[in-house]
């Protein structure tokens, strides 16, 4: 029996399977997440994430330099609020000489092509850690979205390159849009995180900014009311077809890897680029099963940011981006 049709052919060596390579991940894919925090000359390590830090500016400056000299050319922007500027209205995150807005300006004075996406969201202004303002023991959305508007425009001032809303309130893509063109900001983007899960997966992120919704009967004790349930893919399309009506310019899915049926099914639905996380629940677990032996590190990291690649996504905010960077530069 003759086998005409052999796939193997094409796998022979690694020249000939590199010129029929269906995806090629490369730096231009990372957005890094960053985590500052107030002080000078300091850095403290996330238990939970290894390899992982709160900087604060001075140190987040250098990082950023860092980052850019290896290709990673965006940053995504976390700040860990003092409990002593945390309230129910979240006005510390419209600022204008707040930890967020000075990080912003710090990093394009000293890397003026990194590209930065701060987070829009209340939880880590919020005394009950949540993504929006409580009325009356519920999430009020229309108050929130106000809210969130004078925070996007805020952050347009400092010098944000695009405005990434995580709050998954109804309605504010659109009312954020109005607020940046009504204030001048017609080339600052929307990144929205559209199709955002109330997952399991979030535990590292939230200790490590503090950000986790306080445990009172008086307010919801989770974020599943206005975050989507994880049962579901149809409402994921829902979501993301009103934001891009609504103005936005980038699609975000959240998490990544336990969602890549969602962040395929997006891609078939849109052409707007896509932005997945790959979330901290996900590099905890990688890093610990790297730490116990149990998987080759390095392997594990771009296998599964090329995966994520290869579902769809556009650009990949990742904890792992800097490493990733480090092991693509040596290839």
């Amino acid at each position: 029996m003759i086998i005409y049709s052999r796939n193997r052919r094409l796998r022979t060596n690694d020249s000939l399977r590199s010129l029929v390579q269906e995806t090629v991940l490369t730096t231009n894919d990372f957005v890094m997440p960053i985590f500052v925090m107030e002080g000078e000359n300091t850095q403290e390590p996330i238990s939970s994430m290894p390899g992982i830090y709160r900087r604060t500016l001075d140190l987040t400056v250098k990082e950023c330099q860092e980052l850019y000299s290896l290709g990673v050319k965006a940053v995504n922007l976390y700040m860990k609020v003092s409990e002593n500027l945390k309230d129910n209205t979240g006005k510390e995150a419209w600022n204008k000489n707040g930890l967020m807005q000075k990080t912003i300006k710090a990093i394009k004075d000293a890397v003026p092509g990194m590209v930065i996406m701060p987070d829009v969201a209340l939880d880590p202004y919020s005394i009950y850690g949540h993504d929006g303002i409580i009325n009356n023991g519920k999430i009020d959305n229309d108050a929130t979205n106000d809210a969130l508007v004078k925070m996007s425009v805020s952050l347009a001032e400092a010098g944000a390159d695009i405005v990434a809303p995580s709050d998954m309130m109804d309605g504010r893509v659109a009312a954020i849009r109005t607020g940046l063109e009504e204030s001048g900001f017609t080339d600052v983007g929307i990144l929205s995180y559209a199709a955002k899960y109330a997952s399991s997966f979030y535990g590292p992120f939230r200790s490590a900014l503090d950000s986790a919704p306080v445990d009172s009967a008086e307010i919801p004790k989770d974020k599943k009311t206005y975050q989507m349930d994880f049962h579901n893919s149809r409402e994921a399309i829902d979501e993301v077809l009103k934001d891009v009506a609504e103005g936005a310019d980038i699609i975000m899915i959240k998490p990544g890897m336990p969602y890549l049926d969602i962040v395929a099914k997006v891609r078939d639905a849109i052409d707007l680029p896509i932005a997945v996380y790959n979330v901290s629940g996900e590099y905890a677990m990688l890093k610990a099963a790297a730490q116990n032996g149990w998987l080759d590190n390095d392997k594990a990291i771009i296998e599964s940011l090329t995966c994520i690649k290869r579902a769809g996504a556009d650009l990949i905010f990742t904890y792992a981006a800097k490493e990733a960077a480090i092991l693509l530069n040596e290839r």
